[in-house]
């Protein structure tokens, strides 16, 4: 009703009456949001391009990450790399920071402005901490003259500066990606292909945002010129906020539903409570609020009443106490699409946990294969390919396999079931990504055997010291890049369409602390590896003279630990049951009614 008045307000001089989103959105405002004026491909592009010029910025300064410490700070390798995976982890571990604000108390757009705000300061801070004091001499910072030792203050500067770009990016990714899939109405028939074609848009954009960076900036970085790769990643990172700000009066927006923290511990609460209840078949003692057409007053549409975790549902059960009271305690009486939520999440945990090890394989395209390729030849005629740059095979890879995938597996996947579904499903699709993901391990442990058996052993500078090239790493990149077409594509559409209307920038911030757990596991299984492998006074699996270890191990090890967690993953996909909202339902029942027709 109120979208009907607004729109006979807004088109009065039109002559027309215009068509309100069915999803719950709103304007700038607070406002219905109209159809024809708002979200859909503008503002979606727009959120897009912000997307790869943010990524830019980031990369800029991660993937090469590594190398700057090892050459600018004089860490040795395993350290460099143990500090690059506790740093790319806590960047996804703010995403949960992000999320919480997003969707408790400042919307996803104020979210997403006050972190990438923080991400610029952060970049311009890295960029004058290494130009006025770490780069000392000057020309340091590359292959043949590291630089020399700098104070604690100089020291604790730039921590303080990429632990910024960490806030900044972190509490920003998870909004932008759930704010790009705000823009497109999922109760319309169009605008739900659209956004299911987004995410594979969004991480596009993220990939060749990374291409510039790993390609150029890399390239400029490898040759010393630091300062100038940091100072080209802030600027990027300014353009994307403007850009961001540019298109606020097209954005649509979800209004934030409130601290999810206290709806969960009120469940459980008034369960515990009630834990001597027993539970009567039917639903008709299970309370609901505003007779259950609506969970909350966001306009969030109402979870279908599920049988799994019974127990929970004691939260709902109207007692004859609750019923002679006639009061609502939160505490003793829930809703039961507020238990639904937490069931939600509770479904899951068992899917977000198995997507873990994966990004422990992940990770190591920022760490061990860039030092897996320092030590091979990476000289093509007289230029000299910078390891980090190999990235950029990862990136052509996901470009190549997104198009494939929407343009070739997915039609055909539909042709041989005989339906009108999306092809594969975003369950089976991370599972396909775990495969590949082993198949990359082993190829990189292939590679690491044949660079062992070229390398010199005594080498006193290490960098390019097998004369196997580079190139024979394209196949592990490239198999990492097919991987996270399946198993991240997959995991951002899976958790953003299995979590609460309420709680959609978590579902991203789930997505993302896999991430981040993955570069602290990485980091736990390097130091563990680390300390077993130097036992007896042996140089270990990954020693500073990486031709003095068995970094080929390592890469079998993940291999077999992910195909343990692939045969995890399995069990709790064909144990998971999807989230079911009462306005998908209906429409199914309306569409099966039709169609006896």
């Amino acid at each position: 009703m109120a979208c009907l008045q607004l729109s006979k307000e807004v088109s009065k001089y039109k002559g027309e009456e215009e068509e309100c989103t069915l999803d719950g959105s709103v304007d700038y405002y607070g406002r219905p949001a109209i159809r024809d004026t708002s979200g859909r491909w503008v503002a979606g592009t727009i959120i897009l391009v912000n997307q790869g010029l943010a990524t830019l910025a980031f990369f800029g300064v991660g993937v090469n990450l590594v190398l700057f410490l090892t050459r600018v700070l004089g860490q040795d390798n395993a350290e460099a790399a143990n500090n690059v995976s506790k740093w790319t982890g806590t960047v996804y571990i703010f995403s949960l920071v992000g999320a919480f604000l997003s969707d408790s108390y400042w919307g996803r757009y104020k979210t997403c402005a006050i972190f990438q705000a923080i991400f610029v300061i952060g970049l311009v801070g890295l960029s004058v901490t290494t130009n006025l004091f770490l780069l000392r001499p000057k020309g340091c910072g590359t292959p043949e003259i590291p630089c020399g030792s700098h104070s604690s203050l100089e020291i604790g500067l730039f921590y303080l500066s990429i632990y910024m770009i960490a806030l900044g990016n972190g509490g920003y990714q998870p909004n932008i990606a759930t704010f790009g899939a705000d823009q497109f109405d999922e109760e319309n028939m169009v605008e739900g292909r659209s956004k299911v074609s987004f995410f594979s848009y969004f991480y596009l954009a993220l990939n060749l945002g990374s291409l510039f960076s790993n390609t150029i900036l890399v390239f400029f970085e490898d040759k010393g010129l630091w300062a100038l790769g940091f100072w080209s990643s802030a600027g990027s990172a300014f353009a994307a906020l403007v850009l961001f700000l540019a298109g606020t009066s097209r954005y649509r927006h979800f209004k934030p539903s409130g601290n999810p923290l206290f709806r969960f511990c009120q469940v459980f609460a008034a369960a515990i409570k009630k834990w001597r209840v027993e539970l009567t078949s039917g639903e008709e003692n299970l309370f609901e609020a505003d007779g259950g057409k609506d969970n909350s007053s966001n306009g969030a549409r109402r979870i279908l009443h599920t049988h799994e975790f019974k127990f929970l549902d004691k939260a709902a059960f109207i007692t004859s106490r609750d019923f002679k009271t006639g009061v609502h305690n939160p505490w003793q009486l829930c809703p039961i699409s507020q238990v639904e939520e937490v069931k939600c999440i509770l479904r899951l945990l068992p899917i977000w946990l198995c997507t873990i090890l994966y990004s422990v394989v992940f990770t190591q395209m920022a760490s061990l294969f860039v030092e897996q390729g320092e030590a091979m030849t990476s000289k093509l005629s007289d230029f000299r390919i910078p390891p980090a740059s190999m990235s950029s095979f990862d990136i052509l890879s996901v470009a190549t396999f997104i198009f494939l995938y929407r343009r070739v597996i997915s039609p055909l996947v539909s042709r041989f079931r005989k339906t009108e579904s999306k092809g594969l499903t975003e369950l089976q699709r991370m599972g396909i990504g775990l495969v590949i993901a082993v198949m990359a391990m082993v190829a990189a442990g292939i590679v690491e055997i044949y660079r062992l058996k070229y390398a010199q052993k005594d080498c006193k500078h290490c960098s390019g010291s097998s004369s196997l090239s580079i190139f024979w790493q394209i196949p592990q990149y490239a198999l990492v890049g097919a991987s996270e077409v399946f198993m991240y594509v997959g995991q951002l559409e899976f958790f953003n369409a299995q979590t609460p209307d309420g709680l959609k920038s978590f579902g991203s911030a789930l997505c993302m602390t896999s991430i981040s757990l993955g570069n602290y596991v990485s980091s736990l299984i390097v130091t563990m590896v680390m300390k077993i492998s130097t036992e007896d006074h042996m140089h270990g699996w990954i020693p500073g003279n990486l031709n003095h270890g068995h970094l080929d191990r390592f890469y079998f090890l993940l291999a077999g630990l992910t195909s343990l967690d692939l045969i995890a993953y399995i069990f709790c996909a064909k144990w998971y049951k999807s989230i079911k909202l009462e306005s998908k339902y209906e429409d199914d029942n309306e569409e099966e009614k039709l169609e006896a027709y």
